[in-house]
This record gives C-alpha cells, sequence and structure tokens, in this order.
C-alpha cells in the first residue's frame, strides 16, 4: 500500500506538532471549562473550545512540551490525567470560594420567607433563588472588574515553567489548598449573611411578639410585607460590606490558585 503525500508538506511533522499542541491545551481548556465564570450554562461548548485553542496557540511557542516519540502508551496517558487534573483542581477551587454567593443567597432569600422565588441560573440553567443569582452575578462582576480573570490566566501561564508538561501536582497541598478553600467558604458565607439575616430575625421576632399581643392579627399578611421590604434595605445598606467581601475573596481565589500551582509533584 502506498503512503499519501504532498508536496512540500510532511505529514509526520504535522502530527506531531497537532499532537504537541493537544498536550498543550489541556490544562487551559480544563481550567476553562470548569471555571465558573467560564462554564455557564449560556456560553456555547465552542466559544469555550475557540477562546482555550487561541490562548494556546498564544502560548504554544514558550511553552516546553516532553518528546512524545520515547513515551509509551502509558506514559503519555499519565500526562493527559496530570494535565487535566491541574486545570479541574483550579476550576474546583474557584467554584468552592464562588458558591459563598449563592450559599448567602439561599440563606438570606430562607429567612425572608422568600424560597418560592426562582428564576434561571445562567451558571447552571437550573431554577435558584433570586437573590443567590444576583449576589453570584455581583460577585463575578467584581472578579472581572478587578482584572481577577487576567491574574488567573496569568497564573496558569507561568505554571508552565515551574510546573512544566509532565509533571504531577502534589496531591497531599491540594487537599489541604481544599479543605482550606471550603472552611474559608463557610466561614465568609457566615461573615457575609450575618448582618442581613440578623436584622430578620429581629423583624420576625419583634412580629412575634405583636402577634401575640394581638391574636387576631394575620401574622402572614402583617410580616411578609414589611420582611420583603426590610431584606432589600438591609441589602442596599450591606452592599459596600459585601463588595469589599467579594473583593477579598477574589484576592483568597488567586491566592489558592497560586498555592495549587506551585505544588509540582513527581515527574
Amino acid at each position: 500500500m502506498t503512503e499519501i503525500s504532498f508536496p512540500g508538506l510532511n505529514l509526520s511533522i504535522l502530527y506531531q506538532y497537532i499532537l504537541l499542541f493537544f498536550f498543550a491545551s489541556l490544562r487551559i481548556s480544563s481550567m476553562l471549562l470548569s471555571s465558573p465564570f467560564f462554564s455557564t450554562a449560556f456560553v456555547p461548548m465552542q466559544v469555550r473550545l475557540v477562546v482555550s485553542m487561541g490562548i494556546t496557540a498564544f502560548i504554544f511557542p514558550e511553552i516546553n512540551i516532553p518528546d512524545i516519540t520515547n513515551l509509551n502508551n502509558m506514559e503519555i496517558f499519565i500526562i493527559i490525567l496530570s494535565e487535566i487534573g491541574i486545570g479541574l483542581s483550579v476550576g474546583l477551587i474557584l467554584s468552592i470560594l464562588f458558591s459563598i454567593a449563592a450559599v448567602t443567597g439561599e440563606k438570606i432569600a430562607s429567612t425572608a420567607g422568600l424560597s418560592m422565588a426562582n428564576m434561571i441560573d445562567p451558571q447552571s440553567g437550573g431554577q435558584t433563588l433570586v437573590i443567590s443569582t444576583v449576589l453570584t452575578l455581583f460577585m463575578i462582576s467584581i472578579f472581572l472588574s478587578l482584572d481577577g480573570h487576567l491574574y488567573l490566566l496569568k497564573l496558569v501561564l507561568e505554571s508552565y515553567i515551574f510546573l512544566p508538561i509532565g509533571m504531577s501536582l502534589n496531591i497531599i497541598e491540594v487537599s489541604n489548598v481544599g479543605i482550606m478553600a471550603f472552611g474559608k467558604m463557610l466561614y465568609l458565607t457566615a461573615l457575609i449573611m450575618l448582618p442581613v439575616v440578623g436584622g430578620m430575625l429581629l423583624i420576625n421576632l419583634a412580629g412575634g411578639i405583636i402577634t401575640r399581643s394581638a391574636p387576631t392579627l394575620n401574622l402572614f399578611s402583617f410580616i411578609f410585607p414589611i420582611s420583603l421590604i426590610s431584606v432589600f434595605i438591609f441589602l442596599y445598606l450591606a452592599l459596600g460590606p459585601i463588595a469589599n467581601a467579594f473583593s477579598d475573596i477574589t484576592g483568597i481565589c488567586l491566592n489558592l490558585v497560586d498555592n495549587i500551582l506551585r505544588s509540582g509533584g513527581n515527574q
């Protein structure tokens, strides 16, 4: 059987370059596809792939890629899993910390009696509470306005220097960072929602005392409008502190991502 060839085109070299480009794109693609602000339902998969391929093409000449001709199939498979694991670890840390806004919104909504007010979540495409969606979009806006996405890309691109392709993450360090991110998520969620939830509990307590004094008064028709107005007043008053907290979360996200990407393991 004769080998097909084209004048001036070496298919073996072209195949090798395509394979090297594939290796280089794994880390960036998996990070972008799992990041909370890029993996939303309204961003088509084609757009995500085009963006990841474009970033890879920009940095491809600067990446030190191992010689795959000397690797067997098992070693290539391990490298692929390692690169995907690096990107997914970054996306998972971001998702844990970005869930602070959604959890805070859920607790505030349940305290204010707004558990029935749902809307389409642009991240998951499913139904979620209105306050959770608003706070999540607010946090994404702050992250983007502070150029968090640019610093994140910078960290990922710099990771090819101290964590080259073929080197895996330190599993223990990744686990520690994940536990730290989860702990910060719980702590910051309680800290952000405490003023609003505390104010709503005081209003509910006052309503209970009033209805106790006047048993004929309809509790739902009396308290619910006050709670509905009060929750938005409390959110408006707490808007500045919430924005500062979301700004601090941006810095925490980038620091934890940096810690993960600098935790190189074994070749």
